[in-house]
């Protein structure tokens, strides 16, 4: 229920009234459910409008940080939502594990399959991602498979974008409001770096070391055996300083890096895409 003191914009409120009814339309959804900020609000309108109709499906592999599996679950259970997780290996995919510019695509494509096959085993008609209008300014391929298999994306059908999406997280009462931009860890890796199991640790263990230490938004990106910390300019000072630098070090060859680097530009959501050789 949307408190007082988060009233909506007339503008806002509209495109949510526009989800509720697209969802409507549906009449059942199975939600590509990763407990991210999208995913969550659609999941939850889709439970407001569709009740049992609508249900959670979660691929799990070697790039979900078991914290983020963890949080989707309890997300949930306190809704009363059902969830269903499943197995899923993108490694037997060489276009996956070679880590091409495409290599979301191949990812996608193999998990929606399954996502469709489970929805129809539990009598639900559709299945829906979370992608938002700002997504499609940025390199995507992960939405070509989406669209090969008519994945529904309502959060764009209604017109949301991100800012949107988070006020009326917040109005709803969702602990997601703020929850920092998350992306699969095989999105740390350098085009062309194979992915593995073993580095997928790697950066899971470095991850989380960084937000135990108070770090909430960042990234270890993968070159090689070097480690590059990405956080928001405003924490870099704090990151660089002698205690929390030589912890970090210290932390980091233990978990297996080579050479550890700081990012003095900051976090920048989609950094490896800048990677990507274009005409």
């Amino acid at each position: 229920m949307i408190t007082e003191e988060n009233v909506l914009s007339e503008k806002v409120n509209d495109k949510l009234n526009r989800l509720r009814d697209y969802i409507k339309g549906l009449g059942s959804l199975a939600v590509g459910f990763s407990g991210g900020v999208d995913s969550s609000l659609l999941l939850v309108v889709a439970k407001e409008v569709l009740g049992d109709k609508a249900i959670a499906v979660t691929g799990v592999d070697a790039s979900i940080p078991e914290r983020e599996l963890k949080e989707a679950n309890a997300f949930c259970e306190e809704r009363g939502i059902k969830h269903i997780t499943f197995k899923f290996n993108p490694m037997t995919e060489e276009n996956y594990r070679k880590n091409s510019p495409d290599r979301c695509y191949y990812c996608k494509r193999g998990i929606f399959s399954e996502i469709l096959n489970i929805a129809k085993e539990n009598g639900i008609e559709y299945a829906a991602e979370g992608s938002n209008m700002d997504d499609l300014g940025d390199y995507r391929p992960g939405l070509k498979a989406v669209a090969e298999l008519s994945v529904k994306s309502p959060l764009r059908e209604a017109g949301l974008n991100k800012e949107e999406i988070r006020l009326i997280s917040k109005a709803l009462g969702l602990p997601t409001w703020s929850k920092p931009a998350y992306a699969c860890l095989a999105s740390r890796f350098v085009y062309g770096e194979e992915i593995t199991e073993e580095k997928l640790l790697m950066i899971d263990k470095a991850e989380q070391f960084l937000v135990g230490l108070g770090f909430f938004e960042e990234r270890v990106r993968l070159h090689g055996n070097l480690a590059r910390i990405e956080v928001p300019e405003k924490d870099i000072e704090r990151l660089a300083s002698k205690e929390i630098r030589e912890a970090v070090y210290a932390k980091f060859k233990e978990i297996g890096f080579m050479f550890v680097s700081l990012d003095m530009r900051g976090y920048k959501m989609g950094s490896m895409n800048a990677t990507i050789k274009t005409g």
